[in-house]
């Protein structure tokens, strides 16, 4: 893997500029090459000025019947829950961008943990039409202050991570409760373009640790993110970067 492309910013609002901007060059390359472009969305609060921007001009036109929408990880409430990852995006960008329904691809968080997980893993296998999962153009991440990214947390990796593109969370971790689904590092490193959006001084240390400290993957979840032929891209805030 090359090394990944680390690039610091003002603030919080250059940080999402330039993720929108990044998101409509990799849509533009996707749709030219295959057709369509794939996007894998995150929760959190960094990816919410980024969402709001999606929705406006010049981008709520760009390239949206192409685009298929997935999640990278999903708490299993409602889809209309306060915590709903979904939620968060349909609010912010879905429901202002001319997205065909079709091509939302939710996590089904009204059911139970396995069963929202197979059934996630059916849609995945069926976007890519038999060839096991998709090669994603584009999967967001953020990043925690404990280094956990996606619902893939601190603690020795579950060994079915190399396994399936799809796991259902069921252990609680310090304040945030189970019932979740997440993509695995073996889907995630499968994508061509791994962009993580990091801001916030709460996460310098984290930052840090995960690309300057040692290789400590159970501790710090987000080094086990190293695509295999595909890009790696850090956009991080000064706040969030002053310890780098």
């Amino acid at each position: 893997m090359a090394e990944p492309e680390v690039t610091i910013f003002a603030d919080a609002a250059a940080l999402a500029r330039a993720a929108a901007s990044r998101w409509l060059a990799l849509a533009e390359t996707a749709v030219a090459a295959r057709g369509r472009f794939s996007v894998a969305l995150s929760g959190g609060s960094t990816p919410r000025a980024l969402f709001e921007l999606l929705g406006q001009p010049p981008f709520a036109a760009a390239l949206w019947a192409q685009t298929h929408v997935f999640w990278s990880d999903e708490r299993l409430v409602p889809p209309d829950d306060p915590g709903s990852n979904y939620r968060q995006a349909q609010d912010l960008l879905l429901s202002r961008a001319p997205l065909p329904a079709a091509n939302v691809h939710r996590v089904h968080g009204e059911l139970d943990p396995q069963a929202a997980a197979e059934a996630y893993t059916k849609q995945l296998h069926a976007f890519a039409a038999g060839r096991g999962w998709p090669r994603f153009d584009l999967v967001l991440l953020g990043l925690g202050s404990d280094g956990h990214t996606a619902s893939l947390f601190p603690g020795e990796p579950d060994p079915a991570e190399q396994r399936v593109p799809v796991l259902a969370v069921t252990a609680d971790y310090q304040d945030r409760p189970a019932r979740r689904v997440t993509f695995t590092p073996l889907l995630i490193n499968a994508a061509r373009h791994v962009l993580f959006l990091v801001s916030g001084a709460d996460k310098a240390n984290a930052l840090a640790a995960t690309l300057r400290g040692p290789h400590d993957p159970a501790r710090y979840p987000a080094q086990r993110i190293r695509p295999v032929d595909g890009a790696l891209t850090w956009f991080v805030d000064q706040a969030a970067a002053r310890r780098l």
